[in-house]
C-alpha cells in the first residue's frame, strides 16, 4: 500500500504491507472565515464587542503564540488590523514559555505582511530574565507565579491562541497563552512537574492536576482586563470555529470544536504506528514528544513506535535530553534529581514509559548520537524505518498491521468500545 508521509514541506511516498490504516482529522464542513472570525468578535462571551475592548483600552498588549504552534495568529491579526491599526500605544509579546525565541523567519511566520508594520512594536518573553518577571503569589498547588511586567504594564491585554488536544494540559490554547506562555521559568517547572501524574493526559481538563493549576493561576489576573480569541483548525488549517470574550469560557466552549476535529475513532491497535509531526510543528525533538503521546494509545505492547518529524532546529531542550541519555527508566528519571522535578523530566519520563514496552524509531535530520542518547534507534529514510519494523514484529511471530497518522501531535485515536 502506498501511503504520503509529509517530511517537513516534502511529502513522501513509501510502501506499508496491509493491513494498513491511515488516521487523519475529521474532515469537518466549515463556514465562511471571515464570517466565523467577525461574528466572534462583535459577540463575545461575556464581554463587550472587540471594538469596544480596543476603543477603551489607553494602552494595548496582543499575546501571540510562537512558531511551534500552528494557530493563524497572522490571519487573525488581518481580521483585527482595522481596529488596532491606530491605536497610540500597542505592543506585541510572542509567548515562548521556556522555548527559544523564533528567529526573523519565525517571527515572519508567525506575523505575515504584518510583521514589517508591527517588528518595532514587537517583544519576545525570555522566562529567564528574572527582572522582566512581576511575583503574583501561590497556587493552590503551591506553584510560585512570575510573570511578564507587560501584562500589568499594559492592563489591557488581547491573547491569540489555538485549541488543540494536548498530552498532559488537556488543551493547548486559552489561559496556557499565560502559563506557560509569559511566566518565569521556574514557574513553568513548578506546574509542569504535575505532568508525571497519569490525570495529567490529552482531552481531560476534570481532575487534572496541570490544567486545575494553570486555571488557579489565572485566578491572579482578575487586575487585568483580558480579551481572548480562541482558534479551532481543520486538519489543513482552516478556522472552523472561532470563540471569543473571557479567557476561561472562550476556551472551554472551543474544546468542544477541537473535539470534532482531532478525535478519531479507531477499531483496534496495532504493532506499527507512524506518527508524524508535520511542518511548521516538526521545530525540534522536543515538541515532536507530543506525536508518541498520541500514538501510543493504538500501540500493542511489544510493537513499534516510528516516529517522523524533520526536527529542524535541533532538539530544543538539552537538559531534555540528558535526563534520557543518563535514565533506563521512568524511576531512573526521579532518581537522578532525588525525587525532585526538573523542567524536562515529563518528557523523558513519559518517553521511557514507552520504551518499556515497544522499539521506538525516529526519523529525523537530527545525527544518530543524539537520537540514541534519546533512546530512539536512529533513520535517515522513512521506508527504511517501516521496512526494518515489519522485520521485527514478522521475527517475534506476529503478522504486521499498521497505523499511519499523518498529523500525530494533533490527532488523538480513541479506541471504539465494543
Amino acid at each position: 500500500m502506498e501511503v504520503n508521509i509529509p517530511y517537513g514541506k516534502e511529502i513522501v511516498k513509501v510502501n506499508i504491507p496491509e493491513p494498513c490504516e491511515i488516521l487523519n482529522p475529521n474532515k469537518i464542513e466549515i463556514n465562511d472565515e471571515e464570517k466565523t472570525v467577525e461574528e466572534a468578535l462583535r459577540n463575545p462571551i461575556e464581554m463587550d464587542s472587540f471594538k469596544k475592548f480596543v476603543k477603551n483600552s489607553d494602552r494595548l498588549l496582543i499575546i501571540v503564540n510562537d512558531a511551534s504552534k500552528p494557530t493563524p495568529t497572522s490571519r487573525i491579526l488581518e481580521h483585527i488590523y482595522p481596529y488596532i491599526s491606530n491605536h497610540p500605544d500597542l505592543k506585541f509579546l510572542i509567548a515562548t514559555g521556556t522555548h527559544k525565541p523564533p528567529n526573523v523567519e519565525e517571527c515572519r511566520f508567525i506575523f505575515g505582511r504584518l510583521y514589517d508594520i508591527f517588528k518595532e512594536q514587537l517583544s519576545i518573553h525570555d522566562s529567564k530574565k528574572e527582572v522582566n518577571m512581576r511575583y503574583l503569589g501561590k497556587t493552590k498547588s503551591g506553584t510560585e507565579l512570575f510573570i511578564n511586567k507587560m501584562v500589568y504594564d499594559y492592563g489591557n491585554v488581547i491573547v491569540i491562541g489555538s485549541v488543540e488536544p494536548h498530552y498532559f494540559a488537556g488543551y493547548t490554547g486559552g489561559r496556557k497563552a499565560f502559563f506557560p506562555g509569559v511566566v518565569s521559568y521556574k514557574t513553568v517547572e513548578m506546574n509542569h512537574r504535575f505532568a508525571l501524574s497519569d490525570k495529567a493526559c490529552s482531552l481531560c481538563l476534570k481532575d487534572n492536576p496541570v490544567h486545575n493549576d494553570m486555571i488557579d493561576s489565572i485566578k491572579f489576573l482578575k487586575d487585568v482586563n483580558i480579551f481572548s480569541i480562541q482558534t479551532v483548525l481543520t486538519s489543513d488549517y482552516k478556522i472552523y470555529a472561532t470563540k471569543c470574550g473571557d479567557i476561561i469560557k472562550s476556551f472551554e466552549s472551543a474544546t468542544k470544536y477541537a473535539n470534532d476535529v482531532y478525535c478519531v475513532p479507531v477499531q483496534k491497535k496495532s504493532n506499527i504506528v507512524v506518527t508524524v509531526v508535520p511542518h511548521p510543528m516538526d521545530i525540534n525533538l522536543y515538541q515532536s514528544q507530543h506525536a508518541l503521546e498520541n500514538a501510543k494509545l493504538v500501540l500493542d505492547e511489544g510493537g513499534v513506535l516510528i516516529l517522523v518529524s524533520k526536527c529542524r532546529m535541533g532538539v530544543g531542550n538539552d537538559a531534555f535530553l540528558e535526563i534520557l541519555s543518563k535514565a533506563n527508566s521512568p524511576q531512573g528519571v526521579l532518581d537522578l534529581h532525588n525525587g525532585e522535578y526538573k523542567l524536562g523530566s515529563h518528557k523523558s519520563f513519559r518517553i521511557l514509559k514507552i520504551r518499556a514496552i515497544a522499539d521506538v524509531f525516529a526519523v529525523t535530520d537530527l545525527d544518530n548520537k543524539t537520537i540514541e542518547k534519546a533512546k530512539f534507534k536512529p533513520y535517515s529514510n522513512i521506508q527504511s524505518a517501516i521496512d526494518d519494523a515489519v522485520k521485527l514484529v514478522k521475527e517475534k511471530g506476529k503478522e504486521p498491521n499498521s497505523i499511519v497518522i499523518p498529523s500525530g501531535n494533533l490527532t488523538v485515536p480513541q479506541i471504539l468500545k465494543k
